[in-house]
């Protein structure tokens, strides 16, 4: 009986281990095919989906589905359509039918791996309507330079660009890698946008002459000292110290010949004037960048009247809108740099001031004798009054205010509304629910309160937005003090130890500076620079061409759905 006993527990185990050596192999081949099952799931699952939005003819044996696709695509769409019946076995040839429909068409903007992420800044403002004006080329130059006018360093540029190059380089091993870390993901779809930052930062770095706080000495200084020894200009006791050096232009002989061939001359670097003479410096050139940044975003809404045959809109508001900025703003650019050009260092204590001048211009205030004409025979229209009778009546002067609008087009790819009836399964691009788009009745009146609203956030706006480019003088400024300040209590002290210690303290100083470096420099400065030339962009630039109402064209994709990234 122990005998049988025992045979059977053997047998029992034989079944046992079989049965797990069976479950095993099953196992391991489900696990092999388990990712295409996934794949073949989702895609089912998605076609089905796009099939319920579709109409079943019964009486046909069709079905008809009501899209909208590029019209760039037609060919590829009828090909496909084609194909799809050769492989369905169908004998009823698929029609593609345009039908007309009141349905604003969706925003599709055809983009690359370097365009992308230019793109998407602008989309995160507002998708443009259908064939507005896209603010997206533009914004791949000046979006980096208006950034790279806070970040002006060549030594933290080439940093940027170097980082940015790694990623450009190495791409498809990184993109194979498919990581899930948010942040580090968002860094890599803007490699692009790194990379032009970067090459901008050290082209405006060589004009600041700004390299982790050091100056070049390329082309040699044009600033000639001796000068200021024989006309006393220095304190004994501040040349024996060897800290202050005030440069005074106005001394005969310190600035002969040719200036500085490219950027700012190196010895304003050791100036303790430097501070003065960069602020005037970067303030005027915030501010000519800020108006020509606007006035050109304003000539682009002339294309948006014109696509659209809103030629009315040209007369009544691209016209005043030109003028008023043009007149106001554009004049104060003229007298930045009429002023930069008329008056020398011998001239310049006399020369008047541009603030007190654009505010009296505001207020009709032209009495002021403390401050001159800024050139021969300027003129200002103000408002004059006159009560001499003329028939009975008093007679008043004043100045004419107009009154302005906005409506404000991207150049997107035209979208075609089809039917498209085939008695085969379609996998075509599907551009989701459309959006109404019924035209209002004329009304007077809230024609005329949108009107005035926009006059006003217009008129308004330019004198704000102008005072918002001086953010690009505030920057660059924080930039260049906080990368001075590093270099003089963190690099400095370890380079001026002269012991052997030194040369290990050296190390260990040079690591503290380049952790410092990239936290506070190049990772915290980079990110306010960007939200600012964000801002620029979506506030100051866009919103005078721009209106970003309209809704995207989400096609249906495979892979998107597939990558969980499908838009609902």
């Amino acid at each position: 009986m122990l005998d049988g006993v025992n045979t059977r527990i053997e047998d029992l185990n034989t079944v046992i281990t079989q049965t797990e050596s069976h479950r095993q192999r099953l196992l391991h081949e489900a696990a092999a095919n388990m990712w295409s099952w996934e794949i073949k799931v989702k895609k089912i699952k998605a076609i089905y989906h796009i099939l319920n939005c579709c109409n079943i003819d019964v009486t046909q044996q069709c079905v008809i589905a009501e899209i909208w696709f590029p019209v760039a695509d037609a060919g590829r769409i009828k090909r496909a359509l084609h194909q799809g019946m050769e492989r369905s076995g169908s004998t009823i040839t698929p029609i593609l039918t345009t039908i007309h429909t009141r349905m604003a068409p969706p925003t599709f903007n055809r983009t690359n791996k370097f365009t992308a992420g230019f793109q998407n800044i602008v989309d995160a403002y507002g998708v443009g309507n259908y064939r507005e004006m896209n603010p997206a080329p533009y914004t791949i130059i000046t979006f980096p330079f208006l950034f790279a006018v806070m970040f002006g360093d060549c030594g933290h540029g080439a940093v940027m660009l170097g980082f940015a190059l790694w990623m450009v380089i190495n791409e498809e091993s990184l993109l194979a890698q498919k990581s899930t870390n948010e942040i580090w993901n968002t860094f890599f779809s803007g490699r692009y946008l790194i990379l032009l930052m970067g090459i901008f930062s050290m082209y405006t770095g060589f004009i600041y002459n700004d390299c982790f706080s050091k100056s070049f000495n390329i082309f040699g200084s044009s600033w000639h000292i001796i000068p200021m020894f024989k006309n006393n200009t220095w304190n004994k006791e501040v040349l024996l110290d060897n800290t202050v050096l005030q440069l005074d232009p106005a001394v005969p002989g310190v600035y002969s010949g040719n200036p500085y061939p490219f950027g700012i001359d190196p010895i304003w670097n050791i100036a303790s004037n430097k501070l003065t003479f960069l602020n005037s410096y970067k303030m005027k050139m915030s501010v000519v960048i800020g108006i020509v940044h606007m006035i050109f975003g304003v000539i682009l809404s002339l294309f948006n009247h014109i696509y659209f045959k809103k030629y009315i809109n040209i007369i009544l508001q691209f016209i005043p809108e030109m003028i008023f900025i043009i007149c106001l703003f554009g004049y104060l650019v003229f007298m930045i740099i009429f002023k930069w050009c008329h008056f020398d260092v011998h001239s310049s204590q006399s020369a008047p001031s541009i603030l007190i001048h654009f505010i009296n211009m505001f207020l009709f205030n032209y009495s002021d004798a403390s401050n001159a004409p800024l050139y021969l025979h300027q003129v200002c229209i103000k408002k004059i009054e006159s009560t001499a009778p003329c028939c009975g009546f008093a007679v008043n002067v004043w100045r004419v205010g107009v009154k302005t609008g906005k409506i404000l087009r991207t150049s997107t790819t035209r979208a075609s509304y089809i039917e498209v009836c085939s008695s085969s399964i379609l996998v075509a691009d599907h551009g989701g629910g459309g959006h109404e788009d019924d035209e209002e009745e004329f009304n007077f009146g809230d024609t005329f309160v949108h009107q005035a609203i926009h006059t006003i956030e217009y008129c308004l706006g330019c004198i704000s937005n102008t005072a918002s480019y001086l953010r690009l003088w505030a920057l660059s400024l924080a930039h260049a003090q906080l990368s001075e300040v590093l270099w003089t209590m963190v690099m400095h002290n370890g380079l001026n130890n002269s012991s052997w210690v030194g040369l290990i303290v050296v190390f260990i100083i040079f690591a503290a500076f380049a952790v410092l470096t990239v936290a506070i420099l190049l990772v915290m400065e980079g990110l306010s620079a960007f939200l600012h030339a964000l801002r620029l962009h979506w506030v100051e630039f866009q919103n005078k061409f721009y209106v970003g109402a309209g809704y995207k064209f989400s096609p249906f994709s495979f892979k998107h759905i597939i990558d969980g990234t499908a838009e609902d």
